[in-house]
């Protein structure tokens, strides 16, 4: 997947803010927000890995689980048209909407 990294197992999105000329990296999928800056794709492992450890060391100490779970269920929201289309195009591939959905995310997350 672009603009995302790995360290030490956790995902973090990487983005680039012009604004202050640095690379911005953010951690998914924890119980809170654990974000860290650098100019260079070696400093920003380097940074990414101070700010998980912080941020997991805060979590040992509060006893709080540092990363969320999911359910594997969520409510989308679609234009009335886009709905119809979607559940036709389901049926016409003899799937559910569903199935549907969880292929075309599967496809997106591939790219």
């Amino acid at each position: 997947m672009n603009n995302i990294m790995i360290i030490d197992g956790y995902r973090a999105v990487i983005q680039y803010d012009p604004d202050i000329e640095m690379f911005r990296g953010e951690f998914t999928g924890l119980n809170g927000g654990a974000d860290f800056y650098a100019d260079s794709v070696a400093k920003l492992r380097e940074e990414g890995g101070v700010s998980l450890r912080v941020f997991l060391d805060e979590c040992r100490e509060r006893g709080i689980e540092p990363t969320k779970s999911y359910s594997g269920k969520f409510q989308v929201r679609l234009p009335e048209e886009l709905h119809k289309n979607a559940v036709d195009a389901a049926t016409a591939k003899g799937q559910s909407l569903n199935q549907f959905v969880a292929t075309a995310i599967e496809h997106e997350l591939s790219t």
